[in-house]
């Protein structure tokens, strides 16, 4: 395996050293994985504090994931009504069926009107008011008055909010002279004996070489692993690359049973319609043209969280009320909106629904059905985005050099479910609470200790093996396998039996990576070795939410067991903390308390109660 070279002080060493994969090495004081929101605004912050900032990612930094995101970004700015960051606070914990870290959410919440003024400064086109302020639309689970009322608290820019704020941010980080390294797939973490993350090492797709980054903190902004299921709306690079390199360090993913099913993607297609569409005044409908949210959300309708709407639909469909020839879906009805109000506010969706359901909104229903939206678990961080992991009978045990921020981690501020419009204003706060902690904790330019000895070799052993298998499966096959073990084993309703199945079945995947088949020897822009890498990757991932979910024996948010309907504070009012060991196969289990205290005395703890809709 590779010899190792020690690093040059700053920039780029070519290691000669004659191996099968020589390496290049860079040094820089931050290096931040993926390019999404809260990658670019991580990056942004960093550069801004003097920091020599690296990005690195496997996409064109504006084809990220946050792209797709629609309906738009949260916020208590008043600007349709009265609000007050401390009735986003209540919604944000009530949504997150209070597993979520009160400290973390009260720092979200009071820190998201100045990040989204932040992103107006730099350029986002909002919609606007004819006042001329930002424009704010309802959303699911955004109440006035600690539930009172509806709250417009979704700032957006018409249904193409993450593009705007994606596009946005990448301009300011290219004003900041940020070091890009666009399309180079990030293998592994670099850790010491210590366990201190020293760095990463890369592929290169555009030329095949590797690349080994030095930095005093990596920042891990790899997003959701939403493709370990067969219906996403996830793009095919959500694949949770940051989340497996985690895992295979030796440290805990979080709550990764809670995975999000969002009410409305199109039938057939998984393709996202926003909430932002029943913002509008949307509402779903069943086989005999009842608006059935009345009867399961009384008070919140079609606007109730989205795994009471995603569990409502669920039981029209299994109680013979579906539509379709199969009676398998929902209908979503827009038809009935002035289509002025259509082009201007939800051009995207209009276009989306004739482009993969063959439906002109403006006359009939678009066929929707749930499907995986965003993960609520990840990688444990606090509040900085500094990762955690359970040591020596510390559960906040800070692992040095390493950050989590976006999907990737988990604050948790989303807790047993996230409501919509809360994940872009996450990805703002947390990537800027990134880039004031790195400002803080990381001297420019400081020198760096050479990295061990042998420290790519561990990342190109992977990828020597996953290069020249030559098994009888192919990855594809694999990967169905996976997909629809998850799609089928650990979906929006849960039962013990049906997990237990899951379980069993998922191990049988995991265990047939080592009969996997690439056919593709070379290295440059080698998508069957690109796409083995990341299904190892899915496949950890989810052999650990399959474990997680059949350990969770209650209901609570998105994770729903039918065998447990109820939620048990007493018993798992506390996150999970789950390991995965490749070499044995196995998943071990323990816990974290929940954070029940708040950052500040201008809010009291909020006490758990039943959730009435």
């Amino acid at each position: 395996m590779a010899n190792d070279a020690s690093p040059a002080a700053d920039g780029a060493a070519p290691s000669v050293n004659g191996a099968a994969y020589p390496i290049t090495d860079h040094t820089f004081d931050v290096v931040v994985v993926g390019a999404g929101g809260a990658g670019l605004r991580a990056t942004v912050g960093c550069s801004q504090a003097g920091l020599r900032t690296a990005c690195v990612t496997k996409v064109f930094p504006t084809r990220s994931h946050t792209v797709a995101a629609q309906g738009g970004i949260s916020a208590a700015l008043g600007n349709m009504g009265e609000d007050d960051w401390r009735w986003h606070m209540y919604d944000t914990v009530k949504g997150s069926d209070w597993l979520g870290d009160q400290d973390a959410i009260e720092y979200l919440c009071r820190h998201a009107p100045a990040a989204v003024y932040e992103l107006e400064h730099w350029g986002v086109p909002f919609s606007r008011t004819e006042a001329g302020k930002i424009y704010q639309r309802p959303f699911g689970g955004m109440t006035t008055r600690f539930g009172e009322g509806t709250a417009q608290r979704t700032c957006a820019a018409a249904d193409r909010t993450g593009h705007a704020i994606l596009h946005t941010l990448y301009g300011a980080a290219l004003k900041n002279d940020t070091n890009f390294f666009i399309e180079y797939f990030a293998i592994d973490l670099i850790m010491d004996e210590e366990g201190r993350c020293r760095g990463i090492v890369a592929l290169d797709m555009t030329t095949g070489t590797i690349h080994r980054f030095r930095a005093q903190m990596v920042i891990l902004a790899t997003g959701g692993y939403g493709r370990a299921y067969f219906s996403a709306t996830s793009a095919h690079t959500c694949t949770g690359d940051g989340n497996a390199m985690v895992l295979r360090a030796g440290l805990p993913l979080q709550d990764m049973e809670f995975v999000q099913f969002h009410p409305t993607g199109i039938y057939g297609a998984g393709c996202l319609i926003t909430e932002g569409a029943r913002g509008e005044g949307g509402y779903l409908t069943n086989s005999e043209g009842e608006r059935f949210m009345e009867r399961y959300a009384p008070s919140a309708k079609d606007l109730a969280s989205r795994d009471v709407v995603s569990r409502a639909m669920t039981m029209e469909i299994r109680g013979g009320r579906g539509v379709g020839k199969e009676g398998d879906h929902i209908h979503l009805h827009l038809d009935h909106l002035d289509p002025k109000i259509l082009h201007e506010r939800l051009p995207g969706i209009s276009e989306s629904a004739k482009i993969f359901a063959g439906v002109d909104v403006t006359k009939e229903p678009i066929p929707v059905l749930p499907t995986v939206h965003y993960n609520m678990g990840g990688i444990p961080t606090n509040f900085y985005g500094e990762v955690l992991t359970k040591k020596n009978g510390d559960p906040d045990s800070v692992v040095p050099g390493l950050m989590a921020i976006g999907e990737a981690a988990c604050v948790s501020v989303h807790g047993a479910n996230r409501l919509g419009s809360n994940s872009l204003i996450d990805l703002v706060v947390f990537g800027r609470a990134a880039g004031l902690r790195c400002a803080e904790i990381v001297k420019a330019g400081e020198s760096q200790a050479p990295l061990p000895a042998g420290s790519a070799d561990k990342a190109l052993s992977r990828l020597d093996r996953f290069r020249n298998a030559n098994g009888a499966t192919p990855t594809a096959e694999l990967r169905l396998q996976m997909q629809k073990t998850m799609q089928n084993n650990c979906a929006v309703f849960r039962t013990g039996e049906v997990l237990d199945e899951g379980k069993s079945l998922i191990h049988e995947v995991w265990g047939g990576i080592g009969d996997v088949s690439t056919k593709d020897r070379s290295l440059i822009f080698n998508t069957d070795l690109i796409e083995t890498l990341e299904f190892d990757n899915l496949i950890t991932q989810a052999v650990v939410t399959m474990e997680s979910a059949a350990n969770r024996t209650e209901s609570r948010g998105a994770h729903a067991r039918e065998d447990h309907p109820d939620r048990d504070d007493k018993e798992w009012m506390k996150h999970t903390l789950a390991w995965c060991d490749e070499g044995k196969g196995q998943v071990t289990i323990d816990y974290r308390p929940v954070h029940t205290y708040t950052l500040s005395n201008e809010i009291e703890y909020i006490a758990p109660k039943a959730r009435v809709y």
